[in-house]
């Protein structure tokens, strides 16, 4: 598929916390490493946008790291930094959940999108270089970070939400402040974050599971998994899965660039994290042809070379030099969650 550069996602169930949760992130950190150590001659470690440049140049995928979660550096800046050090340069907020400090798109809101903890997170990451990635978080906590940011943001996988009313979408007025930050919306894959018809049939498909067999007290087929198991399939093929195609997916990114900019949309495919793709997006293989339906609808060669990465590097590089010009005026903070959020109990 042509690929230059990528993201490794570095991510570990939200329910693991504290000093279990830098333990296993600094592992698969060290894991991406080896990765790109034992295979040279296809991958090479990138920590800037400059690497990524030289890198692909030499006919090589940039490898970089994203930590997916805030959970997981455990409510500590040291623990932050020493995971830039390590090359991370983004950190998701939140994944599925809370964080003590930062509400989730997808959990019942706590804080009202960022604690004064969560932005000094924040401001942190920008003085180090590392990208606030708003994937994940609720609108509140990304008009929260955005207000607050000195560098572009990243939404390394989200769709539009007018197009799919689910919350992992990003809302157009949201969009529009993107814009005015200078950041990058990446689009995602995932059927259910593309297709509101999808969502639904998904939704169904849990209530359906649920039905048959919702552990521990209640489902037809409780504690039966082979008649739940056979029902279920019974329901799939009275009521196939929607399709989902690759001309959707340019639909999202026609309307990322029509409300935020064609210098703020990118690709964001979540690959590493999803069961099912679009139809025509089946693997990385397929990238060329997703840029092939945006060049039949209108977008230019310098324009797609944009889509294509040119804006994530553009976001990299003004994110480097907020860093550069930050580091002059401000030290490393050693705030504490307990220290600013004294509401906590």
């Amino acid at each position: 598929g042509h690929v230059g550069g990528q993201f490794w996602s570095v991510w570990i169930s939200p329910k693991i916390t504290g000093a279990e949760a830098i333990k296993l992130t600094v592992e698969q950190i060290d894991l991406v490493h080896a990765m790109t150590s034992r295979y040279p001659r296809d991958l090479a470690f990138a920590n800037t946008a400059d690497d990524i440049v030289r890198i692909h140049k030499a006919g090589k995928i940039a490898s970089l790291i994203g930590v997916e979660g805030g959970h997981q550096i455990g409510n500590s800046l040291p623990a932050l930094r020493q995971m830039y050090t390590l090359g991370v340069r983004y950190l998701t907020l939140t994944h599925t959940s809370n964080t003590d400090w930062a509400d989730s798109a997808t959990d019942t809101p706590k804080h009202g999108g960022l604690t004064p903890f969560g932005r000094a997170v924040v401001r942190e990451m920008n003085r180090l270089g590392m990208l606030v990635d708003l994937s994940h978080v609720s609108p509140d906590t990304m008009k929260a970070a955005l207000a607050i940011a000195q560098a572009p943001v990243m939404y390394s996988h989200s769709g539009a939400r007018a197009l799919i009313d689910h919350p992992r979408g990003v809302p157009d007025d949201v969009l529009a402040l993107v814009a005015r930050n200078r950041g990058i919306v990446m689009v995602n894959f995932y059927p259910g974050y593309v297709s509101a018809e999808y969502a639904r049939w998904e939704a169904d498909k849990a209530a359906e599971t649920a039905r048959y067999n919702a552990p521990p007290y209640s489902g037809l087929y409780i504690g039966q998994p082979e008649r739940a198991k056979a029902a279920l399939a019974e329901w799939e093929k009275a009521h196939p899965a929607p399709a989902v195609t690759l001309a959707m997916v340019a639909d999202h990114i026609d309307h990322i660039r029509k409300v935020a900019g064609v210098d703020n949309v990118g690709i964001g495919s979540d690959f590493d994290g999803i069961p099912s793709t679009p139809a025509g997006l089946e693997g990385v293989d397929r990238f060329p042809a997703l840029l092939v339906e945006l060049a039949r609808r209108g977008w230019k060669d310098d324009e797609l070379a944009k889509v294509a990465g040119g804006n994530m590097l553009r976001v990299m590089r003004e994110a480097e030099a907020a860093a550069q010009r930050l580091q002059r005026s401000e030290r490393p903070s050693f705030a504490t969650i307990e220290s600013l959020d004294k509401t906590k109990p």
